[in-house]
């Protein structure tokens, strides 16, 4: 019998792999998130190694599923590797929970020896997961699987996620704020438990676990018709989608910054976190996520005159343009508030110059527009990754997939570091990065990355010029089932 559907148009299993991996998010941020906050304030870090070490945490665990994927591919399954890594990634939420309750008693470097088993945990179970839960729209003979139910899976991926990652961002920061640690962590190991416990009877096994010597010949075939210069385009698209990925670094970080200079009152009584902005982002592509197919596509048929709307390569050069906008409106905001500033301090006592700031809701744009973004790079890279590679070779598309983030975040850092050492080699005394925010010009930085991502764009068109996908060694992996 063919898997039955919901309304969604998911089979049952691809709707519960959803959900299992909304809950890994919700696990996942309900740490992250405010995890710089615990090293300082709990483990007595400053915040330049509070910073640091964060960074290093994250970035380990972005490029991680690039070693992992490949021994899923190769010589493990995707089913079992899910099932070992989940119960790594449980023991590390353990041990974190454990070091809470006892750090009184403990060195402060064994905090990672948990935060790390989390990494390990996750670089396993996140591109399996995926690259699992895609496969379960092929398992099934009698269902019949195109690019449109792919492309809604990945939707529907992708909204669960920031479901999830909205609700750990925000319920598990005020619990850990205002309650208690240890019971912030112990939230999200509980909810990780939940979502390693996966009921069989809705999961098709991928063919790695039923029919392994089969697959591993598959495989062999899929490597020698696979072109060379095809998986080289493939990672030319990467090396583009990582220059434009900086971007997404703002948020967590300037923006905030920015955020933290302006007016934040609503009414006498409540002050609005800046941090709290960030989950504009993630509403954002929550309410925009279910009216894509609904509205956005219906639209975009019409002035393409295509069927189906957008290719996926024009879906993320879409999403590429939209965070290039964003660049430049938060580069503008940014020069309207320096201006203000300015004139309140030549004309203006404090009390007046408090009036005369801008109001934080002028960021709301910025924000928005990276969320609708979102919804169209990240989706798409995700099919893309997944669709583009040979059927043995998915895991590591997810994984492809997953470091462009990574090495995002590693490129971000390093902009900052070649940015501050050409404005010292100029003799400026004033850092585009000053503490001081009267002094800073986050407005130039704004600009020079909007100039880079529009150059990583380019080249993104150009490539597209060239590369006709992997159909055609498609063929060759299906027919060989």
């Amino acid at each position: 019998m063919p898997m039955e559907k919901s309304s969604a148009g998911l089979s049952k299993s691809c709707i519960l792999i959803i959900v299992i991996a909304s809950v890994e998010r919700f696990a996942y941020k309900g740490v992250a998130s405010n995890l710089v906050t615990y090293l300082t304030d709990v483990v007595n870090f400053s915040n330049s190694s509070a910073a640091k070490s964060l960074s290093s945490w994250v970035g380990f665990t972005s490029m991680l599923p690039l070693i992992s994927a490949i021994l899923a591919d190769s010589y493990w399954d995707r089913y079992y590797t899910i099932v070992a890594s989940s119960f790594i990634y449980v023991v590390g939420l353990v041990g974190l929970t454990l070091w809470a309750l006892l750090f009184t008693w403990m060195p402060a470097s064994s905090l990672f020896l948990p935060l790390y088993l989390i990494s390990i945990g996750q670089g396993g179970y996140n591109p399996s997961l995926q690259a699992f839960g895609a496969d379960q729209l092929q398992m099934d003979e009698n269902l019949s699987c195109g690019k449109d139910e792919k492309t809604k899976f990945f939707q529907w991926w992708y909204f669960g996620i920031c479901s999830g990652s909205l609700l750990g961002n925000s319920l598990m920061s005020y619990i850990q704020d205002n309650i208690s640690w240890s019971l912030g962590f112990t939230i999200p190991t509980i909810a990780m438990k939940v979502a390693s416990f996966k009921p069989s009877k809705w999961l098709h096994r991928s063919c790695f676990h039923r029919k392994t010597a089969h697959c591993r010949k598959i495989q062999k075939k899929w490597n020698l018709s696979w072109k060379k210069n095809h998986f080289e385009m493939i990672m030319k698209f990467q090396t583009s989608e990582n220059k434009s990925q900086p971007i997404r670094n703002q948020p967590a970080t300037f923006f905030t910054k920015q955020g933290m200079t302006m007016k934040r009152n609503i009414g006498k009584s409540f002050e609005i976190p800046p941090a709290m902005l960030q989950s504009t982002i993630t509403i954002s592509i929550i309410l925009l996520m279910p009216l894509y197919d609904k509205l956005i596509i219906p639209i975009l048929r019409v002035l393409t005159r295509d069927d189906k709307g957008i290719t996926v390569l024009q879906r993320i050069g879409i999403g590429m343009l939209l965070s290039i906008v964003a660049m430049v409106v938060a580069a503008l905001v940014e020069s309207k508030r320096l201006e203000i500033e300015r004139k309140g301090i030549e004309l203006a006592t404090e009390s007046q110059l408090s009036e005369m700031h801008l109001s934080v809701f002028w960021l709301l744009p910025q924000y928005i527009l990276l969320g609708i973004s979102d919804v169209f790079t990240v989706v798409g890279m995700q099919e893309f990754f997944y669709t583009e590679v040979p059927a043995s070779m998915r895991t590591i598309g997810i994984a492809l997939y997953l470091s462009v983030f990574g090495v995002g975040s590693f490129l971000g850092a390093i902009l900052i570091t070649i940015v501050e050492f050409v404005i010292k080699l100029k003799g400026h005394k004033c850092s585009w990065f000053s503490d001081n925010m009267k002094e800073a010009r986050l407005d130039n930085y704004y600009w020079f990355l909007a100039v880079l991502s529009s150059i990583s764009f380019l080249m993104f068109v150009l490539l597209c010029k060239y590369y006709n996908g992997a159909s055609a060694s498609a063929s060759v992996g299906n027919n060989s089932k």
